[in-house]
């Protein structure tokens, strides 16, 4: 095995009050947020499915600036992510990932929405399946996605982070 064939991705850990996740990095930047008290297992089945030819390095010099603008974001204390992401997906993915970071804190907006701004108003499922395959939750917001009706639907993280989520945005939301 040479190394040089293989592109190296850097991991550290989120802990904060009753959730620890881990969150992956490359050079280029952040490829993965975990979901809630799951162990490393998530990233390394993750990186065998979409970025197999990886290895996984733990390296906290490399991931200091993302666990620390998320636990800023946890806090109430950052409303904006300025770190480089490192998104690889089909066009259709990476086209909902983009109008996902146009969502502004605080705010939801339901998979219709999305569907009609990306142009492809009949693919409402599959902005769904887009939505629910980001890899950097959170920070390309997909938790303020919600249905049609406004209930609130499907989250890698969980049904309540997503809600906690919610509610920490629209507590510190400015005017909220």
């Amino acid at each position: 095995m040479k190394n040089e064939q293989y592109q190296s991705v850097y991991y550290g850990k989120v802990n904060q009050q009753d959730w620890s996740f881990y969150i992956a990095v490359t050079d280029k930047g952040l490829c993965f947020v975990g979901s809630p008290n799951k162990s490393i297992n998530e990233i390394k089945n993750w990186l065998n499915k979409n970025r197999p030819d990886t290895i996984l390095i733990k390296n906290e010099e490399k991931t200091g600036q993302y666990v620390q603008q998320m636990k800023e974001y946890l806090h109430g204390q950052r409303t904006v992510f300025d770190l480089p992401i490192d998104l690889n997906g089909t066009p259709f993915q990476e086209s909902v990932w983009r109008e996902l970071q146009h969502i502004p804190y605080g705010e939801v907006i339901s998979y219709t929405d999305i569907a009609d701004k990306i142009g492809h108003p009949k693919a409402v499922r599959a902005v769904g399946a887009a939505n629910g395959a980001n890899p950097v939750m959170i920070v390309v917001p997909c938790h303020r996605v919600v249905s049609k009706s406004g209930k609130l639907t499907g989250f890698r993280g969980g049904l309540e982070m997503k809600k906690t989520l919610l509610t920490l945005e629209n507590s510190k939301k400015i005017g909220g």
